[in-house]
């Protein structure tokens, strides 16, 4: 099958003449005229009834026209996309990601930065939910279960949540022994909504629970980790977020043989035709250095 000739065929079908199509494509009528004909000599069928006033798809005609349609926009997206392999990435790319992980992804996109040159990277770091295609972004970082089933996603791990105090407060509070223990003791709460709060964790012995109360809830992690650094409490946040300042000395983790698996973490982006290469590129670019920090691919 000639595929000029399909090519052709939708040319005429869009622009509703073969005048129309012989202009679009830079050629005479009658060699628009003679291709659709020979189209319809190979498949045996008419796509087209002519008169002298109007064109119109016969019924055989609007399903070929449907499908060829489909069939040429995905090969000219599969040049596209070649062409792009070869091209420098430039311009703008727009993501958004939770607050908390704004420490992280700086270093993330500095190094894709100076890997790129043309390239200009928009971050909106913020705790709510945003429409990527209403808002203009090219992707996301999503913690927690999907709800947009018209984004194509990517899952690059599972957070863990542990438990963790500052020294001071634990030697003038005392150190959990069990997680029973946790409800004597004052807590930070994240995204609780009340003063209590139930936590759930595997420990040794399997899942275990207990009910904390709290005084101090907020919706960043940010918060809960200053009140803990400034030794108020007990927290259950994300490992990776904490980790360092237990490092530093700043923390400790309390209760360690008991965690949480929390939400996936999705990167999240719209299908989109003719994606521009500094967006590929830089999903990549999350989607290799995140899952070591988040917590892998689990």
């Amino acid at each position: 099958m000639n595929l000029n000739r399909i090519g052709v065929f939708v040319r005429v079908v869009e622009a509703g003449s073969f005048t129309g199509a012989a202009t679009a494509l830079g050629v005479r009528k009658s060699s628009v005229s003679r291709s659709v004909s020979a189209l319809e000599g190979a498949l045996g069928i008419r796509l087209l009834q002519r008169t002298t006033r109007r064109l119109a798809l016969t019924d055989a005609g609007r399903a070929y026209y449907e499908r060829a349609r489909d069939a040429l926009a995905g090969l000219e997206e599969a040049g596209h996309a070649v062409s792009a392999l070869g091209a420098e990435p430039r311009g703008p790319v727009r993501f958004t990601a939770p607050v908390d992980l704004a420490g992280d992804l700086a270093p993330i996109v500095s190094t894709f930065l100076r890997a790129h040159p043309a390239v200009r990277v928009e971050a909106l770091l913020t705790a709510r939910y945003v429409d990527l295609v209403k808002e203009g972004f090219d992707l996301a970082v999503r913690a927690g279960p999907l709800t947009d089933s018209s984004l194509l996603a990517r899952r690059i791990g599972q957070t863990e949540q542990g438990l963790f105090a500052a020294p001071a407060y634990l030697d003038a509070a005392g150190r959990p022994r069990r997680l029973a223990d946790l409800a004597s003791h004052e807590c930070v709460l994240y995204r609780a909504g009340g003063p209590t709060a139930t936590w759930r964790l595997a420990g040794p012995r399997g899942d275990d629970e207990v009910t904390v109360r709290g005084r101090a809830d907020s919706d960043e992690f940010a918060f809960v980790r200053a009140m803990l650094v400034a030794g108020y409490g007990i927290g259950l946040a994300p490992v990776h977020l904490f980790a360092p300042l237990v490092e530093s000395g700043a923390l400790e983790r309390v209760l360690p043989r008991h965690a949480r698996r929390s939400a996936p973490v999705h990167l999240v982006w719209p299908s989109r035709r003719f994606e521009p290469a500094a967006v590929s590129l830089f999903r990549e670019a999350l989607a290799d250095a995140l899952p070591r920090i988040v917590g892998g691919r689990g």
